[in-house]
């Protein structure tokens, strides 16, 4: 049986020869042996505790390797319950894999264990969803699998295999050999648009740039410091942005950001979509009249939401550059005594007293302002922050810091709960390999945590240092204090009177780690909240859970707008 190969071991094989390091999973029938396999090939095999767990662990470490990893699940609801994981995997243009396993060919029509339409019910969450007709062709899908998932606009790729596909032999002659996807091809822009975006912005008074996770992604930082720097070019991160110039810089106007995006005249737009995110483009949230020049990998991005007045179309690295050798050719830099940089370092001053005032209450409850700034004032400054909730993102993410890209993970795109944890998992694991001593903050909100808390259990056993720190304010948005929360109950059958948005007072997430024999960290004021910070970073095989209570009605600051625009129909 020496010459002959089994559908696992050529799955697994095919996988490890196209340079797939990581697989993310819950195994079952039909998968078993499979998981088993990969590992012999010398995959690294993580166990999660649910299927949406480790499709959001896959992904992450496609945002930050570029290489996709793999999701594995069992056929039926394993597959079923990776389809939020995989939208928000194409959504947010990141490289990953699902491979599930199905019911066997013979018993499909006739009510087989599972038995599901997976590779239908796939396609529309994904750019490549196949079966493989034959154990030998394996290697041939294997590899459009990896090679869609990261040319272009990255994606997923699914594959599918049932049960008596994995478990079959073939000679080894006859499994096709393959070769490894070379790296995705670089796009150059058109140097006509090249020029025409330099003329819009030396014409322009209030230019500014806009950073997106594609610029992440696409490892454009050094590029683009280039630029802002040479040139003295204020920018915004978009939260996935963040850190690919970092946000301590002097450049940055986050904190200005309502006046920066209602007063441009000119927006160059790098990696980022004019989607909800960034207010569609529109009035009143963007000047009206402002010249939009979009950088983006995918040309039919361009114009989605308002026209831009240049659209091109390169790597982000490649057109910045570009962009940067025409501005110099020309000896044009931004005045930093320009009445636009003193408009905005005016608003950032305004926006940090105000904030200022609400770090200074210390008063238990706590608020979120006070919280992270303490937070941050000890976590390192190079530490990968993933974040999910409500406010507890928000917020979070104009008080803690990034100064690296792709140090920063969240709900993305999507608005996806329960990814935090997930994104904890891979991201521990990139730093093992690739950043050994890197430490992982995952700032949860008490709500978001609950999709996925039991993943606890996945840190512990693979011996990941994560620090996991629960904003917990009693709900959803926001909850009760315990006076309250009794007295609308009283008598009442709960049901009918429990608001919606209320979660159990003060539940004491932190006694989880007693669950593995170690003791967690219940905080109500900044001195208990800051030993804890300190106690957690000096473990370093396991996670730690800090549990903050804060005041249930605490809110962000005064906007001047709705966080999202509102529809006009």
């Amino acid at each position: 049986m020496g010459d002959e190969m089994d559908g696992n071991t050529i799955l697994a094989e095919a996988l490890k020869s196209q340079g797939v390091e990581y697989v993310f999973g819950i195994v079952g029938i039909p998968v078993i042996e499979l998981s088993m396999a990969m590992q012999a090939a010398g995959m690294h095999y993580v166990g999660c505790r649910n299927e949406q767990a480790a499709c959001y662990a896959a992904q992450a470490i496609g945002f930050l390797t570029g290489k996709p990893a793999v999701c594995l699940v069992v056929s039926g609801p394993g597959l079923l319950h990776v389809f939020g994981g995989m939208a928000n995997a194409q959504i947010n243009c990141w490289p990953m894999i699902v491979i599930g396993g199905s019911c066997p060919q013979d018993h499909e029509g006739i009510g087989g264990f599972q038995e599901c339409h997976q590779v239908e019910l796939a396609r529309p969450y994904c750019k490549y969803s196949v079966r493989p007709p034959h154990p030998k062709l394996i290697p041939t899908h294997v590899e459009k699998a990896v090679r869609l998932a990261t040319y272009g606009r990255p994606g997923v790729s699914y594959l599918d295999f049932p049960g008596n596909m994995l478990s079959m032999s073939v000679p080894l002659a006859d499994v096709c050999v393959v070769s490894k996807v070379p790296p995705p091809p670089v796009a150059f822009p058109d140097p006509a648009k090249v020029r025409e975006a330099a003329l819009i912005l030396t014409q322009s008074k209030r230019p500014l740039v806009i950073i997106g996770k594609g610029a992440a992604y696409g490892k454009a930082e050094s590029a683009l410091q280039d630029l802002i720097h040479t040139c003295n070019l204020p920018f915004l991160p978009t939260p996935m942005g963040k850190g690919v110039v970092s946000d301590m810089d002097d450049n940055c106007v986050a904190p200005a950001r309502s006046a920066a995006l209602q007063k441009a005249d000119a927006i160059l737009l790098f990696g980022a979509r004019l989607n909800w995110m960034l207010h569609f483009g529109r009035p009143p949230r963007f000047n009206p009249n402002v010249k939009i020049i979009q950088v983006d990998l995918c040309a039919e991005e361009f114009h989605n939401s308002r026209a831009s007045t240049v659209a091109i179309q390169g790597d982000i690295k490649i057109v910045c550059g570009s962009i940067l050798q025409e501005l110099s050719s020309q000896r044009w830099k931004l005045p930093p005594s320009s009445s636009w940089w003193d408009l905005l370092k005016g608003k950032v001053q305004g926006n940090k007293t105000t904030v200022s005032k609400m770090i200074a209450d210390i008063r238990p409850p706590l608020n979120y302002y006070t919280v992270f700034h303490h937070i941050q004032e000890l976590i390192p400054k190079d530490a990968i922050i993933c974040s999910e909730g409500a406010n507890t993102m928000d917020i979070g993410r104009t008080l803690l810091s990034n100064t690296l890209p792709r140090h920063r993970l969240d709900a993305g795109t999507f608005g996806t709960m329960g990814v935090g944890l997930g994104f904890a998992v891979a991201s521990a694991l990139w730093c093992q390999k690739y950043a050994p001593g890197k430490r992982v903050i995952c700032v949860e909100g008490d709500s978001a945590f609950g999709f996925s808390g039991m993943e606890v259990e996945t840190m512990f056993r693979y011996k990941l240092p994560i620090i996991i720190i629960v904003v917990n304010n009693n709900g959803i948005y926001g909850g009760f204090d315990q006076d309250t929360y009794n007295a609308i109950r009283d008598g009442a059958d709960p049901t009918q009177v429990t608001p919606p948005t209320a979660l159990t007072v003060r539940v004491r997430y932190d006694n989880m780690m007693s669950l593995f024999g170690k003791k967690g960290f219940f905080c109500k004021t900044i001195p208990e909240v800051q030993e804890a910070v300190k106690e957690s970073l000096k473990v370093l095989d396991s996670p730690s859970i800090i549990n903050i209570a804060i005041n249930p009605a605490a809110d962000r600051k005064p906007q001047p707008f709705n966080w999202l625009t509102e529809s006009k129909l």
